[in-house]
């Protein structure tokens, strides 16, 4: 079989296995991106490679995987755009405060949580090639997301965003979106650089890039946009997405991750609802179907539950999903509390923060390629993600009973 024909294959398995199971697990009230991520991990050496050594290598030879990976990078800059141009900073203007002091505890006490977690891991998971500060700040990160997309979903299926406790939650998830990423972006520069001068000159890079982009990029895409928009939708999507493209090449030659560049195009582009309808609607669709379900295989191809072999290292695994449960949950829950939320809503406040998803996914790959963790963690931390967005729905079902009725703010559209 030639390579083009082994790659179409491919993706003719992986999307109908990821929309099988989403379909199978949405009947037991899952988000589909966990049925997708099932899909991917099934699909890989956990289970078939496993089961059938020899098919799995005829479908999924070594050498296509590059070819994959490189395909779902594509699809995820799309999407991070898509979840940048989703952000919407007018969601703060109500409950400014405690909205400010649920995010930033919640990612401060996962994040120092899991840079203690650290100590214990390095000497088990990782090795001296990974410098200690990389992996610990890494680590730390990716305790502290909270997958905005998902979280979004799940409160809109529930109609519970024009409540009081689902209008700040998803305000809150997202600016810790944007502060994880921001954190994210350092831990990446920090890794990447071989000395500190060059990671000076590499902070002072990016500081100009997004400056650049804020206060030059921003006013010329709301001057420029209006008049592209009288020739076509189609030129809109081109012009939107080649100034994506390029900012996801710029960032990637800054040493952070073409992601980034991405998702400051979405967040920094003018807010017109007509146009935001129009880009959505002519991105998501071919995103979600096809270059999403691509991802998860990917990451379903780089774990490998086998490698957890030995009480050890599932006992690392057991204190990767204590810390990420414990300081993501009990920090936004004690800080929903003190800000004046009742017990119950507090509660439904914490397990929604601790929904990690498809962000997490994302922030996982992005270590794996720069080298921060090897793969024995990152099946750790896939794992964990899938047990806390999984238990995301259940929970909350039994937290929401009298919540819907509280009105607060309009609805929020959501990308994924």
């Amino acid at each position: 079989m030639n390579e083009l024909a082994t790659t179409l294959l491919q993706i003719i398995i992986v999307v109908l296995a990821g929309r099988a199971c989403g379909a199978l697990l949405k009947r037991f009230r899952q988000p589909v991106v966990v049925g997708e991520v099932v899909a991917g991990i099934i699909l890989g050496p956990s289970l078939f490679g496993r089961l059938a050594p020899d098919a799995f290598a005829a479908v999924f030879p070594a050498h296509s995987v590059s070819i994959l990976l490189s395909l779902s990078q594509v699809g995820l800059i799309f999407f991070m755009f898509l979840v940048g141009l989703e952000f919407a900073p007018g969601l703060m203007r109500e409950r400014r405060e405690s909205i400010i002091v649920i995010s930033h505890i919640s990612i401060i006490v996962p994040f120092l949580l899991g840079t203690g977690l650290a100590l214990y891991l390095y000497p088990r998971v990782s090795d001296a090639s990974v410098p200690f500060r990389s992996f610990a700040l890494f680590l730390g990160t990716s305790m502290s997301i909270t997958a905005f997309p998902v979280l979004a979903r799940i409160l809109e299926e529930r109609h519970l965003l024009r409540s009081r406790m689902g209008n700040s939650v998803i305000a809150c998830a997202a600016v810790d979106d944007v502060t994880a990423w921001c954190i994210l972006a350092f831990v990446v520069v920090v890794a990447r650089a071989s000395d500190p001068a060059q990671l000076g000159v590499r902070l002072g890079l990016v500081a100009v890039y997004a400056i650049a982009m804020i206060a030059g990029v921003r006013p010329l895409l709301r001057k420029l946009l209006p008049r592209v928009k009288q020739l076509s939708d189609e030129a809109v999507l081109a012009a939107v997405l080649l100034v994506v493209l390029a900012s996801s090449t710029l960032t990637e030659l800054l040493g952070i991750h073409a992601l980034f560049g991405a998702f400051l195009v979405g967040a920094i582009l003018p807010r017109d609802a007509q146009l935001t309808q129009t880009l959505v609607a002519q991105t998501r669709g071919l995103t979600r179907v096809i270059f999403l379900p691509l991802f998860f295989a990917v990451t379903g191809l780089r774990t490998n539950v086998g490698l957890l072999s030995g009480p050890g290292l599932w006992l690392c695994c057991a204190l990767v999903l204590v810390v990420a449960v414990g300081g993501k949950l009990g920090g936004a829950m004690f800080s929903a509390k003190a800000s004046g939320f009742s017990w119950r809503e507090s509660a439904a406040v914490g397990v929604l923060m601790n929904t990690r998803g498809l962000m997490e996914m994302v922030v996982l790959n992005v270590g794996l390629d720069i080298g921060v963790i090897s793969r024995g963690l990152f099946t750790m931390i896939v794992i964990m993600a899938l047990v806390t967005t999984a238990a995301t729905t259940p929970l909350l079902d039994r937290l929401v009973h009298g919540l819907r009725e509280l009105p607060a703010g309009g609805e929020v559209d959501v990308a994924a």
